[in-house]
């Protein structure tokens, strides 16, 4: 898992982030020079933020994404949270999720803006908090049981008023 975090970094131009921390002062010549002040706590937050999104499966432009803006978020819930499934019903309820080759979940990432990643029971869904809110209801109307072109009908409509 570290080699392939390592690759996709150097594919791209990580932005600089300092995350040195020294704060002690020396004396050179009679003079006082101050050393380098200290990170703004949220640059160690947004690192973590990013290392976090890469592993819960996001690809690392979109984890790149949360160290170069500051209204975005991660959401995460498992399927149970919503509904209690077993066996063949959660497997069906996966599967409408993602849709045939993914479509139902692209269409949701690009009606809400958001990343969503469906890993097994788990899903996570990135982006700003009124987006998630839109893409994490319309999920949950679809592991209800709602049939996606409801779902999608009202997520056009959401859509709108989020523009």
């Amino acid at each position: 898992m570290r080699m392939n975090l390592v690759k996709k970094c150097v594919e791209l131009k990580m932005p600089k982030v300092n995350v040195e921390n020294s704060t002690s002062t020396t004396s050179e010549g009679g003079k006082a020079k101050q050393a380098k002040p200290p990170p703004e706590p949220s640059a160690l937050q947004k690192c973590a933020d990013f290392v976090a999104a890469f592993l819960l499966g996001f690809e690392v432009r979109d984890a790149l994404a949360l160290l170069r803006l500051d209204d975005l978020y991660v959401e995460r819930f498992e399927v149970k949270d919503v509904k209690t499934l077993r066996g063949e019903h959660m497997a069906r309820c996966i599967g409408r999720l993602a849709g045939r080759n993914g479509a139902t979940r692209f269409t949701l990432e690009n009606a809400t803006r958001t990343r969503i990643v469906v890993a097994d029971t788990h899903i996570h869904i990135l982006g700003s908090y009124a987006n998630i809110r839109v893409a994490r209801d319309a999920i949950c109307s679809l592991i209800l049981g709602s049939p996606p072109s409801k779902v999608f009908a009202r997520l056009r409509a959401a859509a709108a008023r989020l523009n």
